[in-house]
């Protein structure tokens, strides 16, 4: 009997039938942020020979059917529905695509199986990018092994768009295996894309497995401390350095370089001859990789609209304070508590303080002399696709420091060493300071109102009201001092007569 789903979190899978590999994700939950709960990939490629021959592989036909019909068992087991499959560039593009999607249909008599146009695929990432990337601007560029898939995205809204066949199986027979051929080819097929022009300034946003594998190796060469791909951004000579190399190294090169992957050995230079091509073309300051594409931009068109309008990283915040938090009402309070903390606070910062109070109580459950480090884990390397890295960081510091964390703790270097000065000085002090509300209200904002904190010249202030459960006691006090010591302010509490008395 195929499992069934707890009520409220429905499962949905989608395959991605592509000319490299073929791969099922299967989602959980109607939520901002895509849950995948499996996530399976098989390099078939499908598509190899179709230059020459146009036709799939046979030999991949052949596996491609054993494979489909696993994710069919995995999909059903899992009590995934709808469930679904998305073709792509080879079947598209291949004489006998139709004959392929005729016997795939017959093995799989009851499943929808999508054969999408070029067009339809840019659509598609350009909605997963902006899943994660809501006020994505620039060009969106998804390689694949047959096509390469681009859009043009102006603050957060799909504009034109176009497909061409340079994806990095394609790109490498079409050039006969000859890097310095495909590199004409590129220039050649991307002159035909007269809006790509109007990158100049803005942010290449790419999307694919073999441009996934660049960003890898870039990190693993500068020793970057956060290995997710996921907002993972590098400027234009950082990628013009990184495609040189990778272009113009020889196989035995490659394989020494740390962290290639020795499946993407024989496309990664064609991905890099493409990238290179694309900021020539475009003329982007910055280079920003996606971990959410094609699949995503399905499950989303799938979502509720009131989903779909929602701020990622607050919806982030949440689902991790309904996950693992005590009191769902508290959080508002502790934004409008804290407010005073950060006078003239800019749109962007707010929301950052907006997100922690909403998961500023998700180490309740934990292990009480783990909670600093596990709450700052949980943040740090949460999958939710919403939280770019510096937002990552910024969080898991002030949740450290909400849990008492030691500001030389060495598990916080990875936040310290993505965070400016600026910003870590302000997770340190709102983390304390929502330390310090915890210890007034025992997590509850009914005692939470009776409180609050001002800014008096020199003096931060708790204000403390009679009659209602909290008092300036040990603990308290050590808790305010040490906020006012990170805000470089002296410490006084004072008592007010209770309103409601």
């Amino acid at each position: 009997m195929p499992f069934a789903p707890l009520p409220g979190l429905p499962r949905c899978g989608v395959v991605d039938l592509g000319s490299n590999s073929v791969r099922l994700v299967v989602y959980e939950g109607e939520c901002r942020n895509p849950v995948a709960i499996f996530n399976e990939k098989a390099v078939l490629r499908l598509g190899r020979g179709l230059q020459t021959t146009g036709q799939l592989n046979p030999e991949a036909m052949e596996q491609t059917f054993t494979v489909m019909h696993r994710y069919h068992a995995v999909a059903r087991a899992m009590g995934a529905s709808p469930f679904e499959v998305l073709a792509t560039a080879a079947v598209r593009d291949a004489a006998n695509g139709p004959e392929f999607i005729d016997r795939l249909q017959a093995r799989l008599p009851n499943v929808p199986i999508r054969l999408i146009s070029g067009l339809e695929e840019a659509e598609f990432s350009a909605e997963g990018v902006l899943c994660g990337i809501p006020n994505a601007d620039g060009i969106l560029a998804d390689i694949g092994g047959g096509s390469l898939e681009m859009v043009r995205l102006s603050a957060g809204r799909p504009g034109p768009s176009a497909t061409l066949p340079l994806g990095v199986i394609r790109l490498a027979e079409r050039s006969g295996n000859d890097p310095v051929r495909a590199r004409a080819i590129c220039e050649s097929d991307l002159a035909g894309v007269p809006w790509l022009g109007e990158g100049v300034g803005h942010d290449l946003y790419l999307v694919g497995g073999a441009w996934r594998a660049l960003a890898r190796i870039h990190m693993l060469q500068t020793g970057y401390p956060l290995h997710m791909v996921h907002h993972y951004s590098i400027n234009r000579e950082e990628a013009r350095d990184l495609t040189a190399l990778i272009a113009s190294a020889g196989r035995r090169a490659l394989e020494r370089l740390p962290g290639m992957p020795r499946r993407r050995i024989d496309d990664l230079p064609y991905a890099a001859v493409a990238l290179r091509r694309l900021l020539r073309a475009t003329g982007v300051r910055r280079v920003v990789f996606s971990a959410s594409g094609l699949r995503e931009g399905w499950l989303m068109q799938r979502m509720p609209e009131a989903v779909r309008r929602q701020d990622p990283l607050l919806a982030a915040g949440r689902e991790l304070a309904g996950r693992f938090g005590r009191d769902a009402s508290l959080p508002p309070a502790l934004l409008e508590w804290t407010a005073p903390l950060f006078p003239q606070e800019p749109p962007g910062a707010r929301r950052l303080r907006e997100a922690c109070c909403w998961m500023s109580d998700i180490g309740s459950h934990d292990h009480p002399e783990f909670r600093a480090e596990q709450a700052f884990l949980r943040v740090l390397r949460q999958p939710g696709i919403g939280l770019d890295h510096h937002a990552r960081a910024f969080l898991a510091l002030a949740l450290a420091m909400r849990y008492e964390a030691e500001t030389d703790a060495s598990f916080l270097a990875p936040a310290r060493l993505l965070l400016d000065v600026a910003s870590a000085s302000r997770a340190e002090v709102l983390g304390t300071a929502l330390r310090l509300a915890y210890t007034l209200s025992a997590g509850t904002p009914d005692l939470l109102a009776g409180t609050a904190l001002l800014l008096r010249g020199g003096q931060l202030v708790l204000r403390l009201n009679e009659h209602t459960g909290v008092f300036a006691g040990e603990s308290v006090v050590r808790r305010l001092d040490r906020l006012a010591q990170a805000m470089g302010l002296e410490a006084a509490a004072e008592t007010a007569m209770d309103k409601a008395a």
